[in-house]
């Protein structure tokens, strides 16, 4: 008995497929983080710091994000969080 015929395979193309689907689903998650420069980190940091979301811990060198608890001791870094924690609440607010 002959194998599958390979003109018939169609496995690479449900691969293929597959990986465009979390390609595309990972992208319609995503939220834009590239115009986050040290200027705009700064100013939403100290933003956050006047609305007690962000606590600076001067002796450690951090800025801890209150809701999630979560350490950086980077201001770009955490702004960019910030930016991705708020996106994935306010999406999880729109599904229920």
């Amino acid at each position: 008995m002959l194998g599958p015929d390979p003109h018939d395979d169609t496995s690479a193309d449900y691969e293929q497929f597959e990986k465009e689907l979390l390609a595309q689903d990972r992208d319609a998650t995503s939220v834009n983080t590239a115009d986050v420069g040290d200027a705009t980190a700064q100013r939403l940091v100290s933003e956050l710091i006047d609305a007690d979301v962000v606590t600076p811990v001067p002796e450690d060198h951090v800025l801890v994000h209150e809701p999630s608890g979560a350490a950086f001791d980077s201001s770009t870094q955490l702004a960019v969080f910030h930016r991705g924690w708020t996106a994935c609440r306010d999406a999880g607010e729109e599904g229920e």
